[in-house]
């Protein structure tokens, strides 16, 4: 989540998911609620021994290093404010003097009332709420299980963390009921939540030999961005932060992307499920990409494992001339492997479904980052860019 660094020791960073694929709403988009059958029969709770393993081996970090404790589901509401409660005394038992831990947690927001806020507020919590825009956008693929739209509830969770001053970004989904109007989506949270801080995350669901209904497209989502990007380059630099405009920046800058899917590399984002197995990322948790039980074995050795390794190197080792030989190279890197299941105009494997979108957006951005990059440079603030592009805010 954009409002804060996600860097864990030894370069790595871990999302813990208490209760795994467990949740109160039923998105038609959910990639991960077929997960919970991986673990047929299992009540999807993180026992007290797996809790404390994990705490315990992310706290032993190298001096000085801050460690970030950062819950995922399904709905990690689902397991209660006393388990996370008790997760605090845990690191509390087990942090060093000065060792500085920070926590996140990702939500739909239906569990939320004054107690779990003020509990987010009191330990510093950063909160990723899902929210995919204004209520007819946002209803339609996020559903309780009784078919019922979530938008209400998910909008008096927002209110409610606004009230208690909790940190908080919106996580919006971008997909067929979205993607054609991204100045709505975009002004809601904006001017309507006063949102400051904002990720949208391309939906791409594989059906057959191609992608489902509700998946973004390719072309779409880059007009998506960019629509934003204009409107964001006119009145809001400095004052909205968006995640993939921040890394692209960074990418414009010379530095690393902040974001994985648009690294050389990737390998270390890992997900630990709810009895103590570490997979390989979020987004392949599959027996292959399993590299073992914390239990068993320390998480450390499992992320250094040549197994991960490998991982983390095929990404890049995997890439499409075509893709070696483009232009924005440099800020893509060929996007998730997730989503890296065309064939490429030349028959090579391996380029990414949503190229198209992504390569006329960094296209479009260009220029300006150039110069806000420059900016940089000059020890000037990007937002500088705003009168200089002959647009004052306002």
């Amino acid at each position: 989540m954009s409002a804060r660094a996600n860097n864990l020791p030894n370069n790595f960073s871990l999302l813990i998911k208490p209760g795994g694929a467990a949740c109160n709403l039923a998105c038609a988009y959910c990639f991960y609620l077929d997960k919970a059958q991986l673990y047929p029969g299992s009540p999807l709770r993180m026992p007290d021994e797996v809790l404390e393993a994990c705490l315990r081996q992310l706290l032993d970090s190298p001096p000085g290093a801050p460690v970030e404790v950062a819950w995922q589901g399904g709905e990690p509401t689902l397991m209660g404010l006393d388990f996370f409660r008790r997760s605090l005394e845990l690191v509390q038992r087990h942090r060093r003097p000065g060792q500085t831990v920070a926590y996140s947690l990702q939500t739909n927001g239906l569990r939320l009332d004054d107690a779990w806020c003020a509990f987010f507020k009191q330990h510093g919590f950063l909160i990723g709420l899902s929210m995919d825009g204004p209520g007819e956008m946002h209803d339609a693929y996020r559903r309780d299980k009784g078919g019922r739209g979530s938008f209400a509830q998910v909008r008096a969770a927002w209110e409610l963390l606004q009230k208690h001053q909790v940190d908080t970004n919106i996580l919006c989904a971008v997909h067929a009921a979205n993607v054609s109007d991204p100045l709505a989506v975009y002004r809601f949270f904006r001017d309507g939540l006063q949102a400051r801080f904002l990720q949208f995350i391309p939906i791409v669901e594989r059906e057959g030999e191609g992608v489902s209904a509700r998946s973004v497209p390719a072309a779409a989502f880059g007009a998506f961005l960019s629509g934003i990007f204009d409107e964001w380059l006119r009145r809001d630099v400095g004052q909205v932060f968006v995640q993939t405009f921040d890394s692209a920046l960074a990418s414009w800058y010379g530095l690393p992307a902040s974001l994985c899917i648009f690294r050389e590399t990737c390998g270390a984002n890992l997900v630990l499920e709810h009895n103590g197995d570490l997979y390989a990322c979020d987004h392949f948790v599959d027996p292959p990409h399993r590299l073992g039980n914390l239990l068993e074995r320390p998480m450390r050795a499992l992320v250094a494992s040549p197994q991960q390794q490998r991982f983390g190197r095929e990404k890049r080792d995997r890439l499409p001339a075509v893709c070696r030989s483009c232009d924005v190279r440099f800020a893509c890197q060929g996007e998730c492997p997730r989503n890296r299941f065309l064939p490429a105009p030349d028959g090579q494997p391996g380029w990414n479904y949503l190229c198209a979108g992504y390569k006329s957006f960094f296209h479009h951005i260009d220029a300006p980052m150039r110069r806000m990059a420059e900016l940089l440079r000059q020890g000037r603030a990007p937002a500088e860019i705003m009168p200089l592009m002959g647009e004052a805010p306002g």
